[in-house]
Parts: structure tokens; C-alpha cells; sequence
């Protein structure tokens, strides 16, 4: 990924796990996002349907400061206006492009998961002591529709790992079930975490 990208990337707000599938979705955009305070703002009161006082409880600031904003009368936001409109921003647009990636994910696409973490095991017989390791591997699209399926639940931090462990031991540990009948890995420790559907 470019550093202009990042740059233009949220701030992370839920955890490793929840943020890399809230980049992952985001990265199935068509089309870049407004970038200027004027064209966030407009585009961020037709998904509030005009009400500039929903708009500026959300972002917290005053309705005069949204119309203004709107009016092109102010320009450059502080730090926290600017990272709420580029957050609220990101996070509406194009809803439809990233509902239809979600659904090829979870129906036959699958996801890849690339993950550095430490990776522990637990399996009748097993030599393999648990240590980092970074995998980069398909999850199956019965485990993308679970994942997925959980972070619309509201599912926490704590909750997803144990499912996408499970998705990288199927795809990585035992090959779709060719080899190691039995074995279950575990990560914790995660230094990176990245999801692309």
C-alpha cells in the first residue's frame, strides 16, 4: 500500500482484527472518496437526508459550522473535524460496492488473510511448538460469511480471533483437511493483521 493511501486511512478504532476487515472493505471502493472539507460534507448531508443538525451531532460540531463547511465559507478543519470527516466519510461511502464484495466473500469469493502473529497448537502427537510465524492464506467462504457475519453482529476484539484461527488452520495447518486430522492453532500476539475480499 502507497503512503498517500494510508494517509487518507481512518484512525483505527476497534481493535487489529475489526480494523483490518474495516480496511479490507473499504479497499473494495471503485471510486476514491471525497477529499476536501466542502465535498465531505455535502456528501456526508445527503447520506443524513439534508439534516444539518443529525450531521453536526455526529460529527460534534455546531449546524452553523456544517452550513459553513457546505457553503465553502470554511476550508481546512482542525485535526478532530478533519479525522471524523475523512472516518464518516469513509465508513458511508459507497455502500452498495463493499455490501455486493461482503456477499461475494461470504458466498463463494472467500477472503485472504495475511497475519503475523504468534501461533500456538494444540494436537495429539505434535512436535510443532508455537512460535511467530506470518501466514498469508485463502479462507474459505463459509469461514468469511462467519467472520463477516460476526463483525455485523458487533462481535468484539475478543471474539473473532478464535474464528479466523480456525479458518487459517483449515487452509494453512492441515491443506483442507489432507493433513494433521485434529490439530488447532490459536494466535495471540498479533503485530499485523490484514483482510483482502
Amino acid at each position: 500500500m502507497d503512503d498517500q493511501h494510508d494517509s487518507q486511512q481512518p484512525a483505527a478504532r476497534g481493535g487489529k482484527v475489526l480494523d483490518a476487515l474495516t480496511r479490507a472493505e473499504r479497499q473494495t471502493v471503485t471510486r476514491p472518496a471525497p477529499k476536501s472539507a466542502k465535498a465531505q460534507m455535502k456528501f456526508l448531508l445527503t447520506r443524513a437526508k439534508g439534516s444539518t443538525k443529525a450531521l453536526a451531532e455526529r460529527l460534534g460540531v455546531s449546524r452553523r459550522t456544517v452550513q459553513r463547511y457546505r457553503a465553502g465559507q470554511l476550508k481546512t478543519p482542525q485535526k478532530r473535524l478533519q479525522a471524523a470527516l475523512v472516518e464518516e466519510t469513509a465508513s458511508e461511502w459507497q455502500p452498495q460496492v463493499r455490501a455486493q464484495a461482503r456477499e461475494r466473500a461470504a458466498t463463494f469469493g472467500g477472503m485472504v488473510v495475511e497475519v503475523y502473529a504468534y501461533f500456538g497448537f494444540a494436537c495429539t502427537g505434535s512436535s510443532d511448538d508455537g512460535r511467530e510465524r506470518f501466514i498469508n492464506t485463502p479462507i474459505s467462504p463459509v469461514y468469511a460469511k462467519e467472520i463477516l457475519r460476526l463483525q455485523e453482529a458487533g462481535a468484539t476484539e475478543e471474539d473473532l480471533p478464535p474464528v479466523v484461527a480456525e479458518a487459517i488452520t483449515e487452509s494453512y495447518f492441515t491443506e483442507w483437511g489432507t493433513r494433521a486430522d485434529g490439530l488447532r492453532a490459536d494466535f495471540t500476539h498479533v503485530r499485523s493483521i490484514d483482510f483482502k475480499f
